[in-house]
Order: structure tokens, then C-alpha cells, then sequence
């Protein structure tokens, strides 16, 4: 595990149990949330192939194009769902399987998600 605080130990236990249902294919990718301190990343993988296909974070490189965001984390992270999905339009995909990472549905997640979902992805 490699995880000395309890708090890492306990959310990457919650993720492994999550692991164990939630599975993406290429017509159906994965999902994936995780959350910083400081910044939200969002991928869409594929763990037939073991592929990235599309990505989207809140690190000013990755939201310059949208500019300076109003309302803290939670709208950056919102902002983060809308383009991750604008990206899985271009690529086809409308379909994804919602992998929590371990973290509560709650917050910054739920933001994310229903950015998502704004966006037109259905999960």
C-alpha cells in the first residue's frame, strides 16, 4: 500500500473496493476523479486497452482558454466536468461508467459530476 497517513489508507482502501465493480471500455470509458488540495483532475480511460483517452484538469494550463472562474473550487471544478466532456464529444463518446476515486460523492466530486453531465455525458 505505501500510504503512511490513515486518511490515504482508508480513501485508497474505499477506492480498491470501488475498483472492483466500476470498469470502462472503449465504448463505455471510465471516469476518473481525483482531487487535490488544490486542483481537480478528471480522465477518461479505457482498461480494455490501459489508455487515456481524453483529460481534464483545473491547473491553469488546462482552463486558460475559459478564463478566470468565479465561485472558489467547487466552480472550477464544475468548469473542469463541462470541458472534459466537451473533449469526449469531439472524440464520440457520450457514455461513461463514474468512478469516485475513493472520495465522497459530495463537494468538489459532485460538482465535477454534474458539470459532466451539463456537458451531455450520461452515467
Amino acid at each position: 500500500m505505501g500510504k503512511t497517513n490513515p486518511r490515504q489508507k482508508a480513501r485508497f482502501r474505499r477506492k480498491l473496493r470501488i475498483r472492483k465493480k466500476v470498469f470502462g471500455t472503449g465504448e463505455r470509458p471510465r471516469l476518473s476523479v481525483f482531487r487535490s488540495n488544490r486542483y481537480m483532475v478528471a480522465q477518461l480511460i479505457d482498461d480494455e486497452k490501459g489508455v487515456t483517452i481524453v483529460s481534464a484538469s483545473s491547473m491553469p494550463s488546462d482552463l486558460k482558454s475559459i478564463g478566470e472562474i468565479e465561485g472558489g473550487k467547487a466552480e472550477a471544478a464544475k468548469e473542469v466536468g463541462r470541458l472534459l466532456a466537451a473533449r469526449a464529444k469531439e472524440k464520440g463518446i457520450e457514455q461513461v461508467v463514474f468512478d469516485r476515486g475513493g472520495y465522497l460523492y459530495h463537494g468538489r466530486v459532485k460538482a465535477l459530476a454534474e458539470g459532466a453531465r451539463e456537458g451531455g455525458l450520461v452515467f
